[in-house]
């Protein structure tokens, strides 16, 4: 099942998040198109419960979807609009509330953080060690354990920890490494980020982030919790990763407690798609909205590299250079049952988030998916004249899946650009698996090089009702599925 919400975004999204895709010079359709097809197919090839994909640019969304079911036992379908936990994405909130602090002049990167929290005890074991501050919680160059002392990643019950318990558990612990020496992911980081945000501020983690977060940003479905209430409805039902029998488990519903500012946060792709755009506005002004455009810029620059100077942070995000040489910022998440990651690229302002109700997935690896469809359509700029348009074949006969088996498993072929488009499916990277055919005459198509050259043909037949059933290429026949 698939749900391509365009139609509905006027009616789910709220001013002054507007919709403008129909605004957009070049016609992305047959992209759009060909990305809800791919996503359909992998969703079933990878045996995925469910998965919501939604592309930003700047402020509009341009292409949105849902695949799948939200509750497969109950048969709830997928919408945009479905929440689920977005898991370590939380921290960018987290973030975004420490420099808003920050711009107010209540605290200081550089800030120590027993003298920020008085009853931070947990063991430093290097004598030699430089500090740990607020930046290297938000870079993870602290030094701190990964994890707070409590087995909460564990099921089938996932016992995260009240904070009170985390404080408990504190002088258990001690230092993986000296500070700033080595990049380390870290939940209890965060998580004490999340304390600091409620030192500093005087009110609850979560009263801060609503009243100066998430309500400024219009995100109406994004929570600090998992909303109960809405489980197996609303909110996505979520999954194991795939078991040897191909099959996945349900996964028992989980809050995250104290290490909420880390990886407590529900939310949906429509509202990170408010969130990227928030973002692209800050990016293109001098006006404070929520934080200063210049503390954003900051939070995108690399505050912390690894030695090995393969791991990038910033101020809360990874920092990455894109296949184009380009800055790339995200942020992914993993939580019992789901699997998201929010992707933002400053310099073409496009971003996407990608929403998967199962473990053992690859969100990023969709991302990447839609971004290259798209960066094709980018590429092939050439619109076809008024004769040429006239004089062409009604590529629509041709569009279908078509049997590939036993070689592959299916070819979906469609008009792209007044051309054929054939994408092999499954595809873990669509872009590499779509081949294009100029139509020569009649019903023979001939393959377009990489350097624009023509390579071998490929001939379709008709049936006797004049339907396009087969294409022969080198000699050899592929069948259409007349009923798909």
């Amino acid at each position: 099942m698939r749900v391509n919400s365009l139609a509905l975004l006027f009616t789910i999204i709220s001013l002054p998040f507007i919709i403008l895709s129909q605004n957009e010079e070049k016609d992305y359709s047959e992209a759009f198109e060909l990305i809800d097809v791919w996503l359909e197919a992998q969703k079933d090839f990878e045996k995925l419960p469910g998965i919501t994909a939604v592309m930003v640019k700047d402020q509009d969304i341009t292409w949105s979807g849902a695949f799948g079911m939200a509750h497969a036992k109950e048969e709830v379908e997928m919408e945009t609009s479905t929440l689920f936990s977005i898991c370590s994405i939380s921290k960018l909130f987290t973030a975004i509330a420490i420099m808003k602090l920050y711009d107010e002049g209540k605290l200081r990167l550089d800030d120590r953080i027993e003298d920020v929290l008085p009853w931070y005890d947990l063991k430093q074991q290097y004598t030699d060690s430089g500090p740990i501050t607020i930046r290297s919680l938000l870079t993870h160059s602290s030094g701190l354990p990964r994890e707070a002392n409590a087995p909460y990643w564990t099921g089938p019950d996932f016992p995260f920890p009240t904070m009170e318990k985390v404080k408990e558990g504190l002088k258990e612990q001690e230092t993986l490494y000296p500070a700033s020496k080595w990049f380390q992911y870290s939940n209890l980081g965060l998580s004490l980020l999340g304390e600091i945000v409620e030192e500093v501020s005087g009110v609850s983690y979560d009263e801060y982030i609503q009243k100066h977060i998430l309500t400024p940003m219009g995100l109406e479905d994004t929570h600090t919790e998992m909303p109960e209430d809405l489980y197996g409805n609303k909110l996505a039902v979520g999954y194991s990763s795939i078991k040897r029998n191909g099959e996945r488990e349900n996964v028992n519903l989980f809050q995250a407690n104290g290490i909420k500012a880390a990886a407590g946060f529900s939310s949906n792709v429509l509202d990170l798609a408010k969130f990227a755009s928030w973002q692209f506005r800050l990016l293109d002004t001098t006006t404070t909205e929520i934080i200063k455009p210049s503390t954003l810029k900051n939070m995108y620059n690399v505050h912390w590299v690894d030695p090995d100077w393969n791991v990038n942070w910033g101020l809360g995000f990874n920092v990455s250079k894109g296949t184009d040489g380009k800055k790339t910022v995200s942020h992914g998440g993993s939580c019992p049952g789901y699997r998201s990651v929010f992707l933002l690229h400053p310099k073409s302002k496009r971003a996407f988030a990608v929403m998967i109700n199962a473990g053992g997935t690859n969100p990023e690896k969709y991302a990447a998916g839609i971004n290259a469809i798209i960066s094709k359509a980018d590429a092939d700029a050439k619109k076809l004249s008024p004769k040429e348009k006239e004089n062409a074949p009604d590529l629509n006969a041709y569009k279908g899946f078509y049997d590939s088996t036993p070689w592959g498993s299916e070819i979906y072929i469609a008009p792209w650009n007044g051309k054929l488009v054939s994408l092999s499916l499954p595809a873990n990277s669509p872009a590499e698996a779509m081949t294009f055919y100029k139509h020569i005459k009649g019903d023979t198509f001939q393959r377009i090089r990489d350097d624009g050259e023509l390579g071998e043909t490929r001939e379709f037949e008709r049936n006797s009702n004049g339907q396009v059933w087969r294409y022969k290429q080198h000699g050899n026949y592929t069948v259409k599925w007349m009923n798909r």
